[in-house]
Formats: structure tokens, C-alpha cells, sequence
């Protein structure tokens, strides 16, 4: 008895909270070398580090206690190469999540705190980074269909085209024209997705914000042509128009904050 050591004592040296070393006892998982019959004090050996190290090993790489135990009476390398295995490709997976779940976060915390800082912004032209992105296929509208329309389209088939919709969704237009013609008609809709096949490049944008339910950019487009005349801008490629401040940080869709923005470039002097 003098060897043996308390439940406590096996705790301390252990790291294993004395609850779960009673858990692992009751459910037969691990149990102490000694019970005294008197009290039922547990009392632990020393080399019994050994068959717990197993265990908190196995739990470690989050195998369940069922397996675990059975496990306990009988092993040899292959099984365990192939319980590792297993094990391997479900973390794999579950980093997987972790890592778009972190992305989508970094995201949103981006754009949402971009949008705070921009409460009184007015046109102007930005240095704008690169950014990657997952573009939908063309939207086809049907007589009165309009954003709120072309959206939900886009979630029906959001997973065929592989676009994770958590991320944050803009509209795309396929010039400033379109953008003035029809701002409740996007062409495309994008998500920014940093795995993204797509593309835009950094460089000067001509950059807007409106207030307003989505597709709802009021004098918006034409302030934005009206900008670029004056200071004899060159509009390239299409507009984007992503929601910094959306639903999931408002539920007034009145304070909906968007932010639309095309590359330009200086118009050369004949």
C-alpha cells in the first residue's frame, strides 16, 4: 500500500482530472490497482502510466471511449495503422471545415469593419488590392424579375456551382453602362471566396457607396459616370458590388451599406 498512490496523487502526477479517472473506472475503461473495501478509496500504481498513457493518447486524436476500450484487450500494429488512418481522414476533413469556417470570419470582420469606417465616404478613386472570388453563371430574367429574384436563383444553385454562399455575395455588371441601365439586374453574382478561380486585379477603382435593400443603389451609377467625366476617367472591365453591412450585421435593410467599384484608368490626351 505504501507504493500505491491516491486518486488525487495519481491526478496530480497523471494530469488526468480525478472525475474522469472515476468516469473511466465506472464505465470499466481504467481502473485503480487497489480499492479499499472499507471506504472504496481508489489507489493508483505508478506503472500504471503506462496503459493510461494508451488511452489518453487514443483520446487525443479524438477516438471514442467505445473504441478505445475495445481496443484495451487487444491490439497490434495493423489494427492501430488502420485506426490512425481513419482518424486521419476525418480530422482532415474537420480542418477542412475549420479552415473555411475561418475564412468566412476573416471575411466578415473585413468587410463589416471597412464598412464602420465609411459611415460619410463619397466617390473617389482607391488603390484596391487583389482579391479572388467565385463568379455564378449569367443571370436570365424573366419580365419583372429583378435582385431579390436573381438571388434566390442563385441559392438553388449555389451548390452545383460550388460557391459557399457564407461567404459575402456581390452583384457583378458587365460595365458601368449596365450598372446605369439596369442596377437591379446584375449579370453575375460572386462570392469572396479567397480559393476563387477568378481574378480581380489590384490598381486604381473608381469606388461608391450607397445606402439601401439589395439592388436598391439610387443615384449611385450615374454619380459614379458623372465622377469619372470630370476627372477625365477611363472605365475598364465591370462593376462590382459587394455589401459591406448586410443582414447578418443589420436588420434594417434600409442600413444595408454597399460599396461598388470599377477599375479606371487616366484617358490619354489626343
Amino acid at each position: 500500500m505504501k507504493s500505491l498512490l491516491s486518486i488525487k496523487e495519481f491526478s496530480k502526477i497523471s494530469g488526468i482530472e480525478t472525475t474522469t479517472l472515476r468516469y473511466w473506472d465506472d464505465i470499466g475503461l481504467f481502473s485503480p490497482l487497489h480499492r479499499n473495501p472499507e471506504n472504496n478509496y481508489r489507489y493508483y500504481s505508478p506503472s500504471q502510466l503506462i496503459p493510461l498513457n494508451f488511452i489518453t493518447v487514443l483520446s487525443d486524436i479524438d477516438v471514442s471511449l467505445k473504441t478505445i476500450s475495445d481496443l484495451k484487450g487487444e491490439r497490434d500494429p495493423h489494427t492501430f495503422i488502420q485506426l490512425i488512418g481513419r482518424q486521419e481522414k476525418m480530422l482532415n476533413l474537420e480542418m477542412r471545415k475549420l479552415r473555411v469556417s475561418y475564412a468566412i470570419i476573416h471575411a466578415r470582420r473585413e468587410l463589416t469593419s471597412y464598412g464602420l469606417r465609411l459611415e460619410d465616404a463619397d466617390i473617389s478613386v482607391m488603390d484596391m488590392e487583389e482579391r479572388h472570388f467565385v463568379l455564378s453563371s449569367r443571370n436570365e430574367y424573366e419580365d419583372g424579375e429583378t435582385f431579390v429574384d436573381a438571388i434566390a436563383n442563385l441559392v438553388k444553385e449555389s451548390k452545383e456551382l460550388r460557391m459557399n454562399l457564407s461567404f459575402p455575395v456581390g452583384a457583378c455588371y458587365d460595365s458601368l453602362e449596365s450598372f446605369i441601365k439596369a442596377p437591379r439586374r446584375p449579370e453575375h453574382f460572386f462570392s469572396l471566396d479567397p480559393t476563387g478561380y477568378r481574378r480581380q486585379a489590384s490598381g486604381d477603382f473608381l469606388v461608391g457607396f450607397s445606402r439601401g435593400d439589395y439592388g436598391e443603389f439610387g443615384d449611385l451609377p450615374e454619380r459614379m459616370a458623372a465622377y469619372a467625366k470630370k476627372n477625365s476617367l477611363q472605365t475598364n472591365g465591370p462593376v462590382y458590388a459587394i455589401y459591406l453591412l448586410d443582414e447578418i450585421s443589420h436588420k434594417d435593410p434600409s442600413q444595408y451599406l454597399a460599396q461598388a467599384y470599377i477599375a479606371v484608368s487616366k484617358k490619354k490626351r489626343r
